[in-house]
């Protein structure tokens, strides 16, 4: 088979396969990474960035290459997860720059593409890491740069592309030790040809199953939410309004700001994103019409959709609009969030957060808005921006409280424009409380994001939680069911009691320097087994201070903090 060009439609068909193809290999993916512990892993936060796309990309009938570009770029960017999700987002952002502006795609433009895909994707990275997907992308990049003048049959220079990525995949262990010692290649760069193999899949005509299956339950910061017990009569705004304006007046951030305030006065549950010349828009409202006339007076109007909620409650059918209020509503309930309409404040807070201890913990000191998340599945990038939209401040800082959201978090702040976001890299919920408690209202923003930071480097973590699965690690036989004591770098202690596990981190943790221990048992801990582990370290090191706190956070049996 012989194929020089690439149009719109085929395209379209090339990306769903794709998004198809490493939804159905995403647990292979997740069996990939490196330490052994359940969360929220490689394949799902990639299944989940790229799902969100398809949903956008599959409601295109007969899309032009700017179309599909921009449900591409826009979908991926704002349902983007964990870091892999991010990277992945930025290569899909750069790689429809080069796209949208042609009819159709041949060995050249192909090869543009992934060449800016890569630039994109490297740039987004504040330290980039080899032996990850971004070197097995930039290999992709490089190949098809080679090929630009050898050959015009993108059948060939799609397999050629390939080969060169499982070459590159396949070198990664030497260039990551810990890849290496675990006996498996990255997982990012995995999932990333998963979904270029897909594509080329479909490109060659083969039968692929492109069909995205809507979603049958809302989520809530990445939490199934059973919404039956919700009675018709709370519902105060009887119709969800959804629509996307085409830009055809100057709109500016103060623009948008009047918009908000307009859609405020006539309902809730309000979620306005500017992305390029289109905005999209969500409110619920008892009269859609005037919505839709005040967003007339910015451009025409398209993908409109008015559902009667109530109606739709009663048959349990839950609409895709619906879902992004429910986040919101049920978020405000669960997270004792504070809504956009309350009194504009110079200063705000959202953080991530892992249980209901850890949630009373954050709201005390002072966060405006939780995002429950964290370890069993990382919040999106859409996420963010909701938590971002509800907290009414001229200034909001960000806790992501894990590396792989920090990401997510930035990429949230590069698309708000009318709130200045600080992002306080916060690996973990010790180093988030740290931060916020050493936040001080009479000094700058610049001055707070440098002594959050320097504060919050004091503080050592440990969490506890089991093995899903064999793997040779730091010189560390670890099996399944293993209790594991992770420290802030690596696994520091390994061992089949949870207790004795904890007790060993926490010797490993303190130093001459410690002065508190703080420990915050979970979702599946007592507080005497808790209170034992904390009587033990008091009587060895008197001269520490010992805290014992509810956490309530699933998956860790114990996440300790030793400053």
């Amino acid at each position: 088979m012989t194929l020089n060009t690439i149009d719109a439609k085929l395209l379209q068909k090339m990306f769903l396969a794709g998004a198809k193809r490493i939804e159905a290999k995403k647990e292979y993916i997740n069996e990939l990474n490196v330490f052994p512990v359940p969360d929220g892993d490689t394949g799902t936060n990639m299944t989940l960035t790229i799902m969100s796309a398809a949903k956008e990309v599959s409601s295109l009938a007969d899309p032009s290459m700017e179309d599909l570009s921009k449900a591409i770029s826009s979908g991926s960017l704002r349902g983007a997860r964990g870091n892999s999700g991010v990277i992945l987002s930025q290569l899909f952002r750069g790689f429809t720059k080069e796209v949208k502006e042609h009819k159709d795609i041949n060995v050249t433009i192909m090869a543009n593409a992934f060449q800016k895909a890569v630039e994109t994707a490297y740039k987004a990275v504040m330290k980039p890491k080899e032996g990850t997907i971004l070197t097995v992308a930039r290999g992709g990049a490089e190949r098809a740069e080679e090929l630009v003048g050898e050959t015009e049959d993108l059948a060939y220079f799609g397999e050629q592309v390939i080969q060169r990525m499982e070459e590159v995949l396949a070198y990664t262990p030497e260039l990551l030790p810990v890849l290496k010692e675990a006996g498996v290649v990255d997982s990012g760069g995995q999932g990333l040809l998963e979904i270029i193999k897909g594509g080329f899949d479909a490109m060659l005509g083969k039968e692929v199953d492109i069909e995205i299956t809507p979603a049958k339950k809302t989520t809530v910061a990445n939490k199934s939410v059973d919404t039956g017990n919700i009675a018709t009569a709370d519902i105060k705004f009887g119709y969800c309004t959804e629509f996307i304006i085409m830009l055809e007046k100057h709109y500016t951030m103060e623009t948008e700001h009047e918009f908000k305030a307009y859609l405020e006065s006539i309902g809730d549950s309000i979620v306005v994103v500017s992305d390029d010349d289109i905005v999209k828009v969500h409110v619920h409202t008892n009269d859609p019409g005037l919505a839709i006339q005040r967003a007339l007076t910015y451009g025409s109007l398209t993908r409109m959709k008015i559902d009667n909620m109530r109606e739709e409650h009663n048959e349990r059918l839950i609409q895709d609009a619906e879902k992004k209020a429910q986040e919101q509503k049920e978020e405000e309930i669960k997270a004792a969030s504070v809504k956009t309409a309350a009194p504009r404040k110079a200063v705000g807070f959202v953080a991530v957060s892992i249980g209901e201890g850890i949630n009373e913990i954050f709201t005390g000191l002072g966060v405006d808005y939780l995002i429950e998340g964290g370890q069993t599945m990382n919040p999106s990038t859409e996420d963010m921006l909701n938590a971002i939209d509800h907290v009414n401040a001229d200034t909001i800082f960000i806790l992501p409280n894990n590396s792989n959201i920090i990401l997510a978090a930035q990429q949230a702040k590069d698309l708000t424009e009318d709130k200045k976001i600080v992002v306080i890299p916060s690996k973990t919920v010790p180093q988030g409380i740290t931060a916020i408690i050493n936040y001080v209202f009479d000094k700058s923003a610049e001055e707070n994001e440098a002594r959050m930071i320097e504060e919050m480097g004091r503080v050592k973590t440990g969490q506890v939680t089991y093995a899903v699965r064999d793997t040779s690690l730091d010189g560390k036989e670890i099996r399944q069911g293993d209790i594991m004591g992770i420290g802030d770098k690596t696994i520091l202690s390994v061992g089949s009691d949870i207790s004795e596990t904890t007790i060993d981190l926490i010797e490993q943790l303190v130093d001459d320097e410690s002065e508190l221990v703080s420990i915050y048992y979970g979702a599946e801990v007592k507080q005497e087994d808790a209170d034992a582990i904390m009587n033990v370290i008091a009587e060895k090191y008197p001269m520490i201070d010992v805290e014992v706190h509810m956490g309530g956070q699933p998956i860790y049996y114990y996440v300790l903090s030793v400053e």
